[in-house]
């Protein structure tokens, strides 16, 4: 499946107005790499984009130190995984934005109540798990587990400073969302309160 966003949220504010709506899985899927864009930009917003997609579990500053490790000199790896970057073009990602998301190949392997989806990138030789939770009060879907997603990738081919690795997006007053096709409810019945 596939989900395309028009622009990535610049600030928390543009990112909260993406996020308010039903949360299904594949919408957690790109808000994450939105949260990583923005945690770039603006660490505190990236950060209250973080909470928001975790749910309960806010981040404490042990998982804000994880992303700034991961995330630092890359600013690039949160554009890998749309369609059209790869390391020849520096990561840069084809406008709109789209996110291939795959199903769970062995959703049997996976802890009742939490679904596994895999994200592609041209920087990997295979795709990339993210965990998500739904919540049985909102069915709303949360992020659980992402840190695969923030393994290295190859070196762009331009990992010079001054080589800008991605095209920062432009200021967006209302970020739009299409998706193709959506995910069928894979956990009916056995949610987490």
């Amino acid at each position: 499946m596939k989900i395309t966003i028009e622009q990535i949220p610049d600030t928390f504010e543009k990112f909260e107005e993406m996020a308010d709506t039903q949360r299904t899985p594949e919408l957690v899927c790109v808000l994450f790499l939105c949260a990583l864009a923005l945690f770039i930009r603006n660490r505190e917003d990236g950060i209250a984009a973080m909470n928001l997609l975790r749910g309960p579990r806010p981040m404490q500053p042990m998982d804000s130190q994880f992303l700034q490790d991961r995330l630092r000199g890359k600013a690039y790896l949160p554009f890998a995984y749309y369609e059209g970057a790869s390391p020849r073009n520096n990561y840069q990602p084809g406008i709109p934005y789209v996110l291939s998301i795959q199903e769970d190949p062995r959703p049997q392997d996976i802890e009742p109540g939490y679904l596994r989806l895999f994200l592609n990138t041209a920087g990997a030789d295979s795709p990339r798990p993210i965990k998500l939770r739904p919540k049985q009060s909102t069915g709303d879907w949360f992020l659980c587990a992402y840190s695969s997603i923030l393994r290295p990738l190859p070196i762009p081919a331009r990992p010079h400073p001054s080589a800008s690795p991605v095209r920062l997006p432009s200021p967006a007053s209302s970020p739009s969302l299409s998706f193709v096709p959506a995910l069928p409810s894979l956990f009916p019945s056995s949610t987490i309160p």
